[in-house]
């Protein structure tokens, strides 16, 4: 039987609410960037191909029109995404601790079998959070981290533990000084939020699968 943990990372539904849009172009500080993060550019081109790969795949399901309806703060939820990642890999450097491409698949593995096949969990990920089928497995390399932080802290689905956690990435937000192109709104380090937008993926618990150990 696979063992599980009970980590703290899951964006699910929440950001799905109705807004336009966001128009992204680059700020007089950084032209053409819609934020820096630890001196390096998270370009607006990237975030737009995100935004691309989410809509193509909503485009090709069967409730496209209520995907797309639910997710209008795809933008910026994409370039929260893609700031978290960065604040989970500075989180995970500082605690030590790596997820490797054999983890990062035994978790997928997992994921399949629990969701009922490889469409079924590329259907979840779409509606639930808002991850493309090629975007799936950066998702949950970064949820492996965060089950390995978790670990190394100590932190259960508790209040206390849950406070820890929000404490590490706190630090590691700050200490990479994350500058917001204003289009997008600003980012709040204390808080973990972007503009008004503030996925639960701290906040909510959810079940992670534990990457399976060689040999077990």
């Amino acid at each position: 039987m696979h063992r599980r943990r009970r980590t703290a990372l899951t964006v699910s539904a929440a950001f799905v609410s109705a807004a336009p849009l966001l128009a992204a172009c680059g700020s007089e500080a950084h032209p053409g960037a819609a934020a820096v993060v630890g001196g390096k550019r998270i370009e607006v081109s990237t975030v737009q191909a995100e935004v691309e790969d989410v809509r193509a795949a909503q485009q090709a399901s069967p409730q496209a029109a209520q995907l797309i309806k639910d997710s209008g703060q795809l933008g910026r939820a994409k370039l929260y995404d893609l700031i978290v990642g960065r604040v989970v890999q500075r989180a995970a450097d500082d605690a030590g601790v790596k997820a490797s491409r054999k983890e990062v698949q035994d978790a997928r593995a997992v994921l399949v079998e629990q969701s009922g096949g490889q469409k079924q969990l590329a259907a979840m990920y779409l509606q639930q959070r808002g991850i493309a089928p090629d975007q799936l497995d950066d998702v949950v390399r970064r949820d492996v981290l965060v089950s390995k932080i978790a670990a190394v802290l100590g932190a259960t689905s508790s209040p206390e533990g849950q406070q820890k956690m929000n404490d590490v990435f706190t630090a590691a937000a700050k200490a990479l000084h994350i500058d917001v192109n204003p289009r997008y709104g600003a980012w709040d380090d204390q808080k973990l939020e972007l503009g008004t937008y503030k996925a639960p993926w701290i906040t909510q618990v959810s079940k992670v699968p534990e990457p399976v150990e060689a040999g077990a």
